[in-house]
């Protein structure tokens, strides 16, 4: 079963230009790695340096060609457009571009500051823009087809308690790329958005929760107890890529994400209900500190709120 599936991946991808951002772990590494055993031709990125030399030399060691790998944000629309204008100099269009990176930071409005929403809406959904506005018109005037993927999240599908900022990046990202589905079709452009739920990656262990002590015992057991259900990014990477060869919308990486989804589309009134409720029961879990007052417009005093870097990779 495995040959078959290998040998299926082989016959779409392999020879294939792809970018991939967030290469350097989870699930674009566990991607990059499955591409370069298809034959594909990688072009990698992350902000993470050590990470993507790394995942860089595994796939060589694979037999893949990588002609060009950056560590950049891609937050940063001129690093993402100089990297791209560096490609298309002296590399045809992309064949496939991936958006994997992506941070994640949890938290009620009170608690979530300026900068956390800022950082996330940055990342998860103008980084995304920045790479389509970057490479998409290439593939398009090379008249070749291809495909494009985006990496959403549950979180996109369903409204999960303290999600909002998270949120807010990933509903936007699924409905850029429904809106793309329709506008490329006619350049035989393919259009996928990828739905995970909990995936073992390091934005599992490093997610941030405004006003919340991640050390913690009682936070951590709970962290723990979310991470005991996820898939691992190589189950992430081949539903994914499976997805892609047919031409799939909305991909999922594991089956209680995909009855979730149809809970809230053919149940609206029950799923309401439990929704409130799992609110109630993730604040008692994880008990915010205080509220803000007005006058103090900053965080909670001695809560951290910075956006974990290694956190590059979608979870």
């Amino acid at each position: 079963m495995a040959q078959r599936s290998g040998q299926a991946l082989e016959a779409t991808f392999a020879g294939k230009r792809c970018f991939i951002t967030g290469a350097a772990s989870g699930i674009g590494r566990a991607t990059a790695l499955a591409l370069a055993r298809a034959g594909a031709e990688l072009y990698l990125t992350d902000r993470d340096a050590e990470g993507l030399r790394l995942t860089v030399a595994d796939a060589r060691a694979l037999g893949a060609r990588v002609p060009e790998y950056r560590d950049l944000d891609i937050a940063d629309h001129d690093q993402v457009a100089a990297f791209a204008a560096d490609i298309h100099a002296r590399h045809s269009a992309m064949d496939v571009v991936m958006n994997v990176a992506g941070v994640s930071v949890w938290g009620t409005v009170d608690q979530l500051s300026h900068q956390q929403w800022r950082s996330v809406i940055d990342i998860n959904l103008m980084g995304p823009v920045h790479v389509i506005e970057s490479f998409l018109p290439a593939m398009m005037a090379a008249g070749n087809g291809g495909h494009l993927v985006n990496v959403s999240s549950a979180a996109g599908l369903v409204a999960f308690p303290w999600h909002a900022a998270y949120s807010a990046s990933k509903y936007g990202l699924r409905g850029l790329s429904e809106v793309l589905r329709f506008d490329l079709d006619r350049h035989d452009i393919g259009v996928s958005v990828v739905v995970p739920g909990a995936v073992k990656t390091p934005l599992v262990s490093t997610v941030e929760i405004a006003g919340v002590d991640r050390d913690h015992p009682r936070v951590r057991r709970w962290v723990d107890r979310f991470g005991g259900h996820a898939v691992s990014p190589e189950t992430a990477a081949r539903k994914i890529l499976a997805g892609v060869q047919k031409n799939q919308f909305l991909i999922y990486t594991s089956s209680d994400i995909r009855a979730l989804y149809a809970f809230k589309r053919l149940a609206w009134w029950p799923y309401s209900v439990a929704m409130r409720r799992v609110n109630v029961v993730f604040t008692r879990v994880l008990r915010p500190a205080p509220r803000r007052s007005a006058s103090h417009p900053g965080r909670a005093p001695g809560v951290t709120a910075t956006v974990t870097p290694s956190a590059t990779t979608e979870r």
